[in-house]
């Protein structure tokens, strides 16, 4: 538990410090070339930890002690005295174009970190799970639609998809507000290529509570695994009982066994109750009795024998899939990437804001930090691809409309260039303040959720 603590609060601060380190510097190198005095340059907030002094401007470049974002302080006679002849570099004395390319910038430096990780990504390769149907429950928008156990998810809606990832995004993506069924193409399991019309008007695309993939039938495939003997945990109470690597449990208490699963049926509610196994070793029948320990899972005393099983390699390996490309080929996925990704996160933006998405969905840093330690546990290519999403939703999240973020700031300069003359002081104050009530109204809720999710 610890340990998991220690490696989602590390990958979550190195992610962080990516991501405002680049969206800062969007703002300072933009306005450093239009002429504005940068004063500081700041990742995080709060004490400084570390300062050092620039040879340009005496510019103060900062580290502090709060990494919760960042900022960049231009020289502005709104907030200090400015010396005569520094007037003409003071931020608010630079033409409306400028002073919005410097706005701009934090964002825009975020949508091309989100590019290039991308590109990072499909250059190098990312691991996945192939888009393989499983079992299809009766009476579901899946079945309804023909879907097949092995189906293998060719492309949603012409949209090619080559992992369970690329299907999840790409079906919500044009299901949402879809009014008629969306056509799949799939490979069957005898490999003929086939089309499927599936209705997701009904299911709960949006709701976190929700699995919609689990509501529409669509299940992950895995193939049978066969109750043989792979390894053994620490404290493995088959191993003591003289179970071994290889052995094939066949029968349990006279009960036929016919998968790992059937196993694990009978093994889970029979904790301290002694179970006699029948085990087929180098081609003979031996009895070998094990008592299931008891353990507390999710609340529940279940039992457990403390054995691995072993995994059919061939139809491991067809559950697997790499996803590379050449460098140019692989640099035209990430901007497709990157355009589907923020397609979706303002789709989603709209429907929590008119209700029609269950806010629920709002996450915070504390399920930001697990979602950072889980991909970097998996492997750098799925760390990377998570700096990636962060990165573009950051930027979206930016360009809001809210005073206080990026966007508060555009709106007043599209106000100016409408009347020719800057938004009041006065405004903007008020706007300042209704943009802490709403940031804090969000921070509260992202809160609130983290929470919950933490004590469930």
């Amino acid at each position: 538990m610890l340990s998991n603590l220690v490696v989602n609060a590390i990958a979550f601060l190195i992610a962080l410090g990516i991501l405002i380190a680049i969206h800062e510097f969007g703002h300072f190198w933009v306005a450093r070339k239009v002429g504005i005095k940068v004063l500081t340059y700041s990742l995080g907030f709060g004490k400084p930890l570390w300062k050092r002094t620039g040879k340009i401007d005496n510019t103060e470049f900062v580290i502090a002690a709060i990494p919760l974002g960042g900022y960049v302080k231009m020289l502005d006679e709104r907030e200090g005295t400015v010396l005569a002849h520094e007037r003409h570099r003071a931020f608010n004395n630079k033409p409306l174009w400028a002073r919005t390319l410097v706005v701009l910038a934090g964002p825009v430096a975020n949508f091309i970190l989100a590019v290039f990780a991308y590109w990072l990504v499909m250059l190098m390769g990312i691991s996945g799970i192939a888009p393989i149907v499983g079992e299809v429950p009766d009476g579901t928008a899946a079945d309804r639609a023909g879907f097949q156990i092995e189906d293998r998810i060719l492309s949603v809606n012409g949209r090619s998809t080559n992992t369970w990832t690329d299907a999840r995004i790409t079906l919500i993506d044009e299901g949402i507000d879809r009014i008629e069924p969306i056509p799949i193409e799939v490979e069957t399991r005898s490999g003929e290529t086939a089309r499927r019309l599936l209705d997701v008007t009904s299911a709960p695309l949006l709701d976190a509570e929700t699995d919609a993939f689990d509501v529409l039938g669509l299940t992950i495939w895995q193939p049978e695994i066969p109750a043989v003997v792979g390894g053994f945990t620490d404290d493995s109470a088959a191993k003591v009982a003289g179970l071994e690597a290889g052995d094939e449990i066949i029968a349990a208490n006279g009960q036929s066994i016919d998968n790992f699963s059937d196993l694990v049926a009978i093994v889970h509610p029979s904790a301290g109750k002694p179970i006699d196994f029948t085990v087929r070793r180098e081609g003979q029948n031996l009895n070998v009795n094990v008592t299931p320990k008891a353990t507390e899972h999710n609340g529940q005393q279940i039992g457990l024998i403390g054995i691995a099983p072993s995994r059919p390699t061939e139809a491991y390996d067809r559950m697997q899939v790499k996803v590379k490309y050449p460098p140019w080929q692989a640099f035209t996925k990430a901007l497709q990437r990157t355009y589907d990704m923020t397609a979706l996160t303002l789709q989603m933006l709209v429907k929590l804001v008119v209700g029609e998405a269950s806010l629920d969905n709002i996450s915070g840093p504390i399920s930001i930090a697990q979602f950072a330690g889980q991909s970097a546990s998996i492997g750098i290519d799925h760390y990377i691809n998570f700096i990636a999403l962060i990165s573009l939703s950051l930027a979206v999240l930016n360009l809001m409309p809210i005073p206080m973020l990026d966007g508060g700031h555009l709106v007043y300069f599209a106000v100016e260039a409408i009347t020719r003359r800057p938004v009041s002081e006065r405004v903007q104050i008020w706007g300042q303040q209704l943009g802490i009530v709403l940031l804090g109204s969000l921070m509260f809720l992202a809160f609130y959720n983290d929470i919950g999710r933490v004590l469930q």
